[in-house]
């Protein structure tokens, strides 16, 4: 699946945030965008995960040469991952499992499927525990199995390790690192962090003056 998005506007209040913003995310990937504070940056990945509407361009997900419609089906083809989440008064593992069951997953893939993704975000040892009581780190690493469960083709993460202590904000590039290795889900991903932007991107985009350029990656 291919995401275009050609000459995007978004203001508010008569302040322009994107302006002839367009980019093609093609590949699977990870896509990092950097930015100042303000620039646009999480409203840019709301618009592209279809959880708000741009002033004037256009959205446009294609599979081969089909253009998509941008249905209940295709919001269950993305995932975004807030810099805060919330999650339900319950254990990691029916936090997890949640996504699954409103789509009717039948339950032993439910099972399978949420006990891998728990191992891949490293929070087996949590299964069972009230995810009300993880840190702010364990529980941004939830958040991300959430959306993994879900096996989604595009992967939008809004700072994912902001407000994340060093120890999990490892472990959360070395989750980004393996899903690189997989291949089959593009992240786009916003960070202030330079650094972690040449950890971490195979593409790497500013968002500067409200429009998106390529960077050279050192």
């Amino acid at each position: 699946m291919k995401l275009t998005v050609s000459h995007i506007v978004k203001a508010y209040q008569a302040r322009t945030i994107l302006r002839d913003c367009s980019f093609s995310f093609d590949k699977a990937i990870t896509y990092v965008l950097m930015g100042t504070n303000g620039s646009g940056k999480s409203t840019f990945l709301r618009i592209c995960a279809l959880l708000e509407k741009q002033d004037s361009g256009v959205i446009a997900y294609t599979s081969g040469d089909a253009l998509l419609q941008q249905d209940m089906e295709l919001k269950r083809r993305i995932t975004l991952v807030l810099p805060r989440i919330g999650v339900f008064n319950t254990t990691v593992f029916k936090n997890v499992a949640y996504g699954l069951k409103i789509r009717a997953v039948e339950r032993k893939a439910v099972e399978e499927r949420v006990r891998r993704t728990i191992a891949f975000v490293g929070l087996e040892k949590r299964r069972d525990q009230n995810a009300l009581t993880l840190s702010s780190g364990e529980t941004q690493r939830l958040g991300i199995a959430r959306a993994l469960v879900l096996e989604p083709e595009i992967l939008f993460l809004d700072e994912p390790t902001a407000s994340v202590d060093q120890e999990n904000t490892e472990i959360i590039e070395s989750i980004i690192g393996a899903m690189k290795k997989d291949g089959g889900t593009a992240v786009i991903m916003t960070t202030h962090d330079r650094e972690q932007a040449e950890r971490l991107a195979d593409r790497l985009l500013v968002l500067k003056h409200g429009r998106i350029e390529d960077m050279p990656l050192t």
